[in-house]
């Protein structure tokens, strides 16, 4: 079964993503979690890389449109 999403669906999703993501890192207890010593991941990833590699994809979503906005007069 295939999903079919706009291109604004799927921004706003990556979006909705971020925003969790930034609630989640801006709590107390999961500052004290990633505070610990104990806290790892297996190549050093903390939550706020999640975040900005998602806001890369938006920007990338939002070049594309642009182009193809100007070069076709079409929007997605």
């Amino acid at each position: 079964m295939e999903i079919k999403l706009t291109t604004s669906e799927i921004r706003t999703i990556l979006q909705g993503c971020q925003y969790t993501l930034r609630l989640v890192g801006s709590s107390k207890d999961y500052r004290r979690l990633q505070s610990s010593e104990y806290f790892s991941t297996s190549n050093d990833v903390v939550l706020n890389d999640a975040f900005n590699v998602l806001g890369e994809v938006v920007n990338a979503i939002d070049e594309i449109e642009q182009m193809t906005e100007q070069q076709t007069g079409r929007i997605f």
